[in-house]
Formats: structure tokens, sequence, C-alpha cells
């Protein structure tokens, strides 16, 4: 068996030098598909509310249109790992202004950020540490973090501690594809149904729905681990049905301890990767959860 227990596994550990290759490929078709599915997701979800205006729909919209704002952080993080596209620019153009830029994000900075937490995954210089951190935390104040989320005050708190720099200079080359990617959404929304519907279906989304996936994946992805120093305990992989998939876990962003073990792998690789690395003995020692409810009784546990 590779890699007994308490010793450190690499991909080399795992995987022929053949497969090394297979899963090293990626795949225009299969990275276009993934970035026009989420964009199609979304114009479905508010065409459902644009034709039967009401509550229920716009429920439904808030939720469908949250977890594919998540669905393209999941893609903005593939592109900074240069696995959307084969080629740096295509990655690099696309995660920009398809994935990140609707969001507010930059993806330079993002990825600089998140190459130094693959570097120190759960060590105090992991940046990404505190996202994770303070699981469990007790039933009651999970759920008011939950209910934070959900009411939008997490976003509002979000919003009010950011930073601005003296230097205008300095943010204007992160502002400017934010500002154009979300003037054009509010073009599109203001041309469908006027520019409510830009709040409703964009920024809505955003400061709720998209704010309880993230806790969420935050939680399962790294909370609670049991080995800082192992790659097969340091993140977790969290089974994943096809709800939770739509609501919670888009692109296959459940797998996180196959993709900390091997970076290199496209996230529509990593269900067959974690099938090699159970079919290869190692899933008893792999750091899993059953679902996101069985991560989050643990968290409020």
């Amino acid at each position: 068996m590779p890699g007994s227990a308490g010793e450190r596994v690499t991909a080399g550990d795992v995987l022929t030098l053949e497969e090394l290759v297979l899963f090293l490929r990626t795949s225009t078709l299969r990275g276009a598909i993934l970035v026009v599915h989420a964009w199609l997701t979304i114009a479905a979800a508010t065409a459902l509310y644009v034709v039967w205006p009401a509550a229920l729909t716009l429920a439904a919209a808030v939720v469908i249109i949250g977890a594919r704002q998540l669905g393209l952080v999941v893609l903005t993080h593939e592109t900074a790992h240069w696995l959307l596209f084969p080629g740096m620019r295509p990655n690099t153009w696309v995660g920009t202004w398809l994935c990140a830029a609707p969001l507010g994000a930059d993806l330079r900075q993002y990825r600089r950020r998140h190459h130094l937490h693959h570097r120190h995954t759960q060590q105090p210089e992991d940046p990404d540490l505190l996202l994770s951190a303070a699981s469990p935390v007790g039933r009651r104040r999970l759920a008011l973090a939950l209910l934070g989320d959900l009411c939008g005050w997490t976003a509002l708190t979000r919003i009010a501690a950011w930073r601005r720099p003296d230097d205008l200079t300095t943010i204007w080359p992160r502002l400017r594809a934010p500002l154009v990617a979300n003037a054009l959404l509010l073009g599109v929304c203001a041309s469908v149904g006027g520019w409510s519907l830009y709040l409703l279906v964009w920024v809505l989304p955003w400061a709720t729905w998209y704010q309880v996936a993230t806790r969420i994946r935050d939680i399962a992805e790294h909370g609670m681990v049991e080995d800082a120093a192992d790659p097969l305990r340091h993140a977790r992989t969290t089974a994943a049905g096809w709800l939770a998939r739509a609501v919670l876990a888009p692109y296959w962003v459940n797998y996180h301890l196959e993709h900390h073990l091997m970076v290199f792998v496209p996230c529509w690789r990593l269900p067959r990767l974690h099938a090699l690395l159970l079919a290869r003995d190692l899933g008893g020692r792999m750091q899993r959860a059953s679902s996101y409810a069985e991560v989050l009784a643990r968290a409020g546990g």
C-alpha cells in the first residue's frame, strides 16, 4: 500500500507515469463548458424570476445564483492554478473577466494569496487559516453565523471592513475589471427588467446565499482536520449528492483533499482521482465526511 500510516504520500506514490500524464491534461472544451454552464445557469434562474415574478421564484433564483457565484469562485481558483485551459493567457483572461471580476475579485491578488495557502496549508503562515480555525464553534454560534450570512449581515461587515488605499493609482488596476464587469451586468439586467433586477438577482444572492455556501465550504475544507502535516489529513473531501452539488458544492469543489494532494489535476478529473485513491487502499487514511450535514454537526458540536 502506498504511504503507510504516518508516512507522507506524494503523487509519485499513487500514480504511475501514464496516469500522471493523463491527470495533467487540461481541456479547452471542458473549461469552456464549465464557464458557459455557470453563466447559463445564472441566466436561467434570472429568467425564471423575470417570467414568473414571485417570492418563491426569487428565493429559488437567490439560492441558484448564489451557488453559481460560488461556482465562479471555484473556476477562478482553477484559473489561479492554470487548470481551466491549456496555456497561461486564456486562464488569466477568462479568470479575470468572466469569473473573478463579476464578484469584485482580483485574480492576480487571489493567485498570490492562494499559492501561499498551498505552500503553508494549516500552518501559521497560511493566509486562509482563520477561515476554519475557529471550528468547532458550538451549535448556537454556528446558527447565528449562518443566520448572519443569510440575512446579509456578513456581507455588510465585509464591505465595512474594506480599506481603500490612499493612492488611487494603486487601487484602480484592481477595481477596473470589477467595475466594468458589474456595469455590464447592470446594463443587461436593466434592459431585461429594470435596474432593480441587478440588485435582486446579483447583489442579493451574493449578500445572502453566497455567504452561506462560502462559510460551509470553508468549514468543510479545513475545519477540524486531524493532522496539519499530512496531505491526506489536512484537507477534507465531503461526499455530495446532486442537491448539495447544485446549492453548495459546484464543480467538484467538495474533492478538496484530492486537490491539495495533487494541485495539478483539473477539477473535473478529481472524482476519478478520488476513486483511484480509494482503489489503492488509502481511504482509511483520508480525511472524509459523508455529507455537509455531518460537517456542520461536528462544527456545531
